[in-house]
């Protein structure tokens, strides 16, 4: 036995590693020192620009003079001036110093704005911001997706700002004013589903018209005697006034020359207006452009900066206004350069992206400081590189680029365009021939993206990935790459020094390459292996056989061809003579895919490991209690109960010192986040039991253990684990024992433990005798790879490995989702949040098919509607995008929007013969077009795709289904379909435009006429690309906020809420302003802000959130809907109720569009908006929603859950107020019946109820005496007043609170004070073993996780 303290200290060692707070206290604080470095106090100076008053500017060491050039350009009196210095006492700044490093810079410093004079760059740049400014509030470039521009509608809801100008609006009695009552299609049981409020029309964007035409004159460029003048270029400009003038750029400014359309004369009119700003002189020279301009710079100034910031990465909007296409000289310019985000910022035009990707990662991260600003640079590298990969992907399909082998047939062309290489997803040279052809090249830049995120979060110094980003495009998939240096000189075969070009025929291997992927051997559990080459000699890899190793011109170890990081998934991947566990076989598998590149996930290695570990920790303990008791009974069922603090000796030949404990293998790595909890009766040793789960439920026995229950020293077989739990008492203990055995050397340990260690390592299949360790060898069942003779033992046991985590998937993985569903705590409610739950938990889309059978089988498969509604439309719409993707690419781009409304006319539209409108002249043309057949690939004029029929493709989706995803389909139309599975035309249209890219009118489509189709080609107006890429993560802001996570968890809200303002500092330092991660921040801040008692600082966060949501996820993603219920609560707590309202009808409406009305998340939703109802006392309309919440909650909570008699008593509290106490005491008995039956008589809710039930039936008896009184006495009645009280507003309130799981904290300092000495009192208590029943709840539950991919 050991020490208890030593074993304790051992405990929270481990634990403080396991909760996810990245560090032990010791390292939080200086973690604290080191961010305090980062926030210098700031200082004010004071800034003089030319024509305007003198104005304070609050600064911050770290900026650059830069910076503050940004913000001039940016403020309303400011913004029109770009080409100026900042001078200090007569010194010009220079731009790139920062503030810190300046001489004589302080508090109070006055600096000058003074005007410099033009260069050609410079003019551009003045005229592409004037431009920028003219455009601030017109949203086409969100509409188009450029620019990372995306749409945001919260302002319209809140009618502005909801901060200080918010705050302004009358706060009074806002009852009078407010019209409840929602549009038609937001009310309960409403079958219409429009469009058109999706994107309701800002008035603010009906643009002002500054001008009618800015654009670059035709007579550019200056010829060389006007050069000598100081021309640097020519405008042409219409006035709203209908003026046409021309304009000169030259080094001192703009002015106005004497050139017309047709005659070119250079010189200065009379008056020339010469100005410095190319504003000034128009609003000289155009009183229109004056007004407006200035008017319009108002707006743009109050909008809410989240509504104007660039998003890191572009986000496209499925539907669009018909949009004016208006002259745009910028855009025009920008489409025919290859200008990419900053060229004109740097020299030397293009990027080498690969040197930048590579220079970022070597950047040093020692401390916090270097660490952020390293994570700074490789996110913004990453961004740029994304958004340039996209724009050069479309360049090359739309056949604006040209082939740097234009000789081959279109599918094996590639393509460089500004340093990125792009090739498309095709078998080329039948590469893939023996691993499924085309399917397996549409399937290997995913997988290898996949690798380069692994990878790259591991960051091993020293071994470099390439920039990667496929997109798909048009029906085409593009991979993106940054180039090697030199790779593009010499042949592929010379170049590679580690791994195989030919799937494992021909193998190298080379030291350091197997030294820097050693590193990356534990986080991804690849394990070292050896195979054979061509000469029969055996080579040594850390890696799959197609990971190729090639040193570049720069020396740089570079790893490609990622695509087997992760181990195959056996139950796609039929082996003749291999059988998988029979929990796969009883599912059908393994089944024929595709493809042999099916691997399984990252996340279920993860789990698949972690499960190995709990179950090899209960089988070291079960095999040493069974010594222990055939040992000697007695003394040792003594020692382990001992409660002394004194370690008992007698069992010597176990003692063993505690310090490689700690280190064991993966104690500390592999365990979830589980807290020590302990026994009642616990001895010292027991304190460090690991797995939560089970260490608190199970009480040891004082006296001799009973052991006859665990007679076999060895499990029958890993999966068996689960039966013995329950029957072990003293399992902790045991558990404790067998972490002091997992020693990493097993040198100090006695041949008994050791043999221990031994079986529990070989039934859970570790690679290790001696500690436990799995990894995977990824090139198990690869064709055509060969293992050395003496290997054959480890390759079994792969083999095995390999087929019990398939096994594991299917009897594992998939029940727990499903657990989690009828939990709730999944809900996914679209397609994409769908899979994000599939894929958290390790499981792949492939097995949608399967998820979805399970579901059927599930006897409660009735609370799982939702969720298996969104699954099998998922799964048709992904059916229906595998047919488009072969269907587009046998279209040419003039048929392009006549080809897609085809197609959605066949998949949605009820209208049985859908006849394609081919354009009348591609017919004539077709003659002539067969000698450019091969321009861009697909760019054949084929017109098969006119012939599709809906039946024909129906068909094809069924088909589809049972050939991909094993699921049988029986329908041959939509309507069918929609009629069986309860689907709506909408959803599926969302679902499939967002999934394909397509961008469709908004406006309302009669899906469901059986006379004309419901899409024509005009209401197609674009296709986007769809974008998968690395998204580089900000890892110390990221242990801050689960830090603040765990604090606000154990009920310590105030350091909580610093520790998660301190990570929104440093996520705002690595992500700039806008991120999805940003989002979950400020949701929780706002959150603690709430429950803290500041109200109007919730709102101004969580306002931010739902801006942020808005624009990084998109208008109507599941997580928008959930931002704006939890604004309409901060808001209705702030007292502006009418508000509340439109955002709680706004959420409802997109919820109804993206899962319909029949979701457990609609009746939080009802509830809200009922009570919000019930206090402004609109009690019908209230009644509406909480009945319907009522019925929901009913339907997937059961009917003996506490949610439906929250329901029933909110029913219940309306007929109330409204004076039907019949039909109040019916709800509220029931409620009463659940609270009894659910919690006793003795709980308070219960007495709460019953308290009820006798107010109301005094109510209703007073009532029932005045009207016999009435009916007695006519109308001289002495009537006794009767209470009929509107609710409180505060009683209002806090029902939302608890339907909005908001449990309040009272929180005076002191009641602070005694909160924490509570908890700290508890967790003594609990070290010392003797700890009490842990309370019912804690006092917070704040469900909020960043999004991890």
């Amino acid at each position: 036995m050991v020490n208890g303290d030593g074993a304790h200290g051992h405990a929270e060692e481990a634990e403080s590693k396991q909760d996810g707070n990245g560090e032990a206290d010791g390292g939080e604080e200086s973690n604290e020192q080191e961010v305090i470095v980062i926030q210098d106090t700031g200082f004010t100076v004071k800034i003089q620009a030319p024509g305007t008053e003198p104005f304070d500017l609050q600064v911050s060491p770290q900026e650059m003079v830069q910076e503050i050039h940004q913000v001039l350009m940016d403020r309303e009196d400011t913004c029109h001036r770009t080409c100026f210095s900042l001078q200090l006492d007569g010194n010009v700044l220079d731009n790139f110093a920062e503030l810190k490093s300046i001489e004589g810079l302080q508090e109070g410093s006055l600096l000058k704005v003074v005007e410099e004079p033009y260069t050609v760059r410079e003019a551009r740049i003045h005229v592409r911001h004037i431009r920028d400014l003219l455009k601030s509030l017109d949203p086409s470039d969100a509409y188009n997706g450029v620019d990372c521009n995306s749409l945001s509608f919260l302002s319209i809801f809140t009618d502005g700002d909801l901060g200080d100008s918010g705050k302004r609006k009358k706060k009074g009695n806002e009852l009078e004013q407010i019209d409840c009552t929602p549009p038609e299609h937001i009310l309960p049981g409403s079958k219409e589903r429009p469009l058109v409020p999706l994107q309701p029309q800002n008035k603010d964007w009906k643009p002002m018209q500054c001008l009618k035409v800015l654009t670059m004159s035709g007579w550019n460029p200056p010829p060389g005697n006007r050069k000598m003048h100081g021309d640097l270029m020519y405008l042409y400009i219409v006035t709203v006034e209908e003026r046409h003038v021309s304009v000169t750029a030259s080094t001192r400014g703009f002015y106005l020359n004497q050139s017309t359309t047709y005659t070119f004369n250079p010189k200065p009119a009379n008056p020339s207006f010469l100005s410095h700003s190319l504003v000034e002189l128009l609003s000289q020279i155009s009183p229109a452009f004056k007004k407006n301009f200035t008017a319009l710079q108002k707006k743009r100034v109050q909008r809410h900066p989240f509504e104007r910031i660039a998003t890191p990465f572009q986000v496209y909007s499925w539907t669009a206004p018909q949009v004016d296409h208006a002259m745009d000289c910028v855009r025009a310019e920008d489409a025919y350069t290859s200008r990419l985000g900053y060229e004109e910022h740097i020299p030397g035009q293009t990027r080498d992206w690969n040197e930048e990707l590579q220079t970022t990662r070597e950047l040093p991260r020692k401390n916090l400081p270097e660490r952020l600003l390293r994570e700074r640079a490789i996110f913004k590298v990453h961004s740029d590189f994304a958004a340039a990969a996209t724009r050069g992907a479309m360049a090359v399909i739309d056949g604006n680029v040209m082939a740097i082998n234009p000789g081959e047939e279109t599918r094996m062309q590639m393509f460089i365009w500004n340093n990125i290489f792009f090739s498309l997803g095709f078998d080329v040279r039948d590469h893939y021939r023996e691993l499924g052809g085309d399917a397996a090249a549409h399937a290997a830049p995913t997988n290898d993206l996949n690798g380069v995120r692994a990878y790259g979060a591991v960051d091993v110094e020293g071994l470099y990935t390439l920039g990667t980003v496929v997109v798909d495009y048009r029906g085409y998939r593009v991979t993106a790459q940054s180039i090697i240096p030199g790779i593009l000189e010499r042949e592929q075969e010379q170049s590679v020094i580690y791994g195989s070009i030919d799937f494992g025929k021909t193998v190298v291997s080379h030291s350091k390459y197997l030294e820097l992927l050693e590193k990356t051997s534990r986080p991804l559990k690849v394990q070292r292996h050896n195979v054979l080459n061509e000469k029969n000699e055996t080579v040594e890899l850390c890696s799959s056989v197609e990971c190729k190793g090639i040193i570049g011109n720069d020396g740089r170890h570079y790893i490609l061809d990622l695509l087997r990081t992760f181990p195959p998934d056996l139950n796609f991947l039929p082996v003749d003579g291999e059988e998988l566990p029979p929990e796969s076989q009883r599912q059908g598998f393994p089944r024929q895919h595709r493809h042999r590149l099916a691997c399984l996930r990252q996340e279920l290695i993860e789990a698949f490991v972690e499960h190995r570990y709990l179950l090899f920790m209960k089988m070291a303990a079960l095999q040493l209690m069974q010594q222990k008791a055939n040992k000697d009974t007695k003394t040792d069922a003594l020692a382990i109960t001992e409660t002394s603090e004194t370690p008992s000796e007698s069992n010597a030949d176990t003692t063993q010192t505690q310090t490689t404990a700690s280190e064991s293998s993966s104690a500390t790595e592999a365990s979830t986040d589980n807290t020590s909890q302990t026994d009642n009766s616990t001895s010292a040793a027991s304190e460090a039991a690991t797995d939560g789960e089970e260490s608190s439920s199970k009480p040891t026995t004082n006296g001799p253990l009973d052991l006859t229950t665990t007679q076999n020293g060895e499990c029958k077989s890993p999966l068996e684990g689960k039966e013995l739990e329950e029957s072990i008492p003293g399992l902790a203990q045991a558990k404790e024992l067998a972490e002091t055995l997992v020693a990493e050397d097993g040198s100090c340990i006695d041949p008994k433990s050791r043999e221990v260690v031994l079986n529990a390592c070989k039934a859970v299949g570790s690679i290790s005798n001696t500690s436990f360790d799995i990894r995977f060898n990824p090139d198990i069942f690869s064709p055509g790879v060969r293992f050395p003779d003496d290997s054959t033992d480890d390759v079994q046991k792969q083999k095995q490995l390999l087929k019990d985590a398939a096994a594991f998937l299917v009897s594992c993985q998939i029940p727990s989702l499903v657990k989690d569903c009828l939990d709730h705590s999944a809900l996914p409610m679209d397609g994409a949040t769908l899979t994000e739950a599939l894929h958290q938990r390790g499981i792949n889309v492939r097995y949608l098919g399967s998820v979805l059978e399970f579901v059927d089988k599930t006897p409660a498969k009735a609370q799982l509607e939702h969720f298996y509604r969104i699954g099998i439309s998922e799964l048709i719409t992904r059916c229906a995008k595998h047919i488009f993707k072969t269907y587009l690419q046998g279209v040419e781009l003039s048929a392009l929007s006549a080809a897609v409304s085809h197609f959605l006319n066949c998949f949605l539209s009820s209208f049985p013969d859908a006849v394609a409108h081919l354009p009348p002249d591609e017919l004539v043309s077709r003659r002539k077009s067969r000698k450019r057949r091969n321009r861009v690939p697909g760019g054949g004029d084929n017109t098969a795709w006119a012939s599709l029929t809906p039946n024909e493709l129906w068909k094809n989706i069924a088909s589809e289904a049972q050939s991909y995803y094993h699921f049988t389909i029986q329908c041959e139309s939509v309507d069918q379909v929609v009629e069986k599975y309860g689907l709506q035309k909408t959803t599926l249209l969302r679902e499939i435009s967002i999934k394909t890219g397509i961008q469709i009118l908004i406006k309302e489509y009669n899906f469901d006429s059986r006379h004309k189709p419901a899409f024509t080609e005009e209401d197609i107006l674009n296709i986007f690309p769809v974008v998968k890429h690395v998204n580089p993560k900000a890892s110390d802001a990221f242990h801050f906020f689960q830090s603040g996570q765990a604090k606000v968890q154990q009920g310590f809200l105030k350091e909580g809420c610093e520790l998660i303002n301190e990570a929104l500092n440093l996520f705002n330092n690595v992500y700039g302003a806008m991120h999805v991660e940003i989002c979950a921040c400020l949701r929780l801040l706002a959150r603690l802000n709430y429950i803290m008692g500041d109200h109007p600082e919730a709102l101004s966060n969580q306002q931010k959130a739902v801006l942020m949501s808005e624009r990084v996820l998109g208008i109507e993603h599941p997580n928008t809907i959930q931002e704006y219920m939890h604004l309409a609560l901060y808001c209705f707590a702030n007292g502006q109720l009418s508000t509340a309202l439109k955002l709680l009808y706004r959420a409802r409406y997109l919820m109804l569009l993206v899962s319909g009305e029949d979701h457990p998340e609609m009746a939080l939703l009802d509830s809200n908006i009922g009570l919000v109802l019930h206090g402004v006392m609109e009690y019908d309309l209230s009644l509406r929603f909480l009945e319907n919440a009522l019925t929901i909650n009913t339907k997937y909570h059961g009917l003996r859950s506490l949610k439906v008699a929250l329901s029933h008593h909110l029913v219940a509290r309306v007929y109330e107020s409204k004076a039907e106490f019949r039909s109040a005491l019916q709800h509220e008995k029931e409620g009463y019946t659940i609270y009894k039956n659910q919690m006793g008589e003795a709980h308070e809710k219960t007495k709460e109820s019953s308290e009820y039930l006798k107010y109301l039936t005094q109510q209703a008896v007073a009532l029932q005496r005045t009207m016999n009184e009435i009916y007695k006495n006519g109308s001289n009645a002495s009537i006794m007043p009767l209470k009929f009280t509107a609710p409180s507003m505060a009683s209002v309130l806090e029902q939302l609170n608890i339907i909005n799981g908001i449990i309040f904290i009272p929180l005076s300092q002191k009641d602070l004070e005694n909160l924490k000495a509570e908890v700290q009192r508890r967790q003594q208590l609990q070290e010392l073993g003797k700890s009490e029943e842990p309370t019912e709840d804690s006092p917070l539950e704040l469900e909020d996780k960043i999004p991890i991919d």
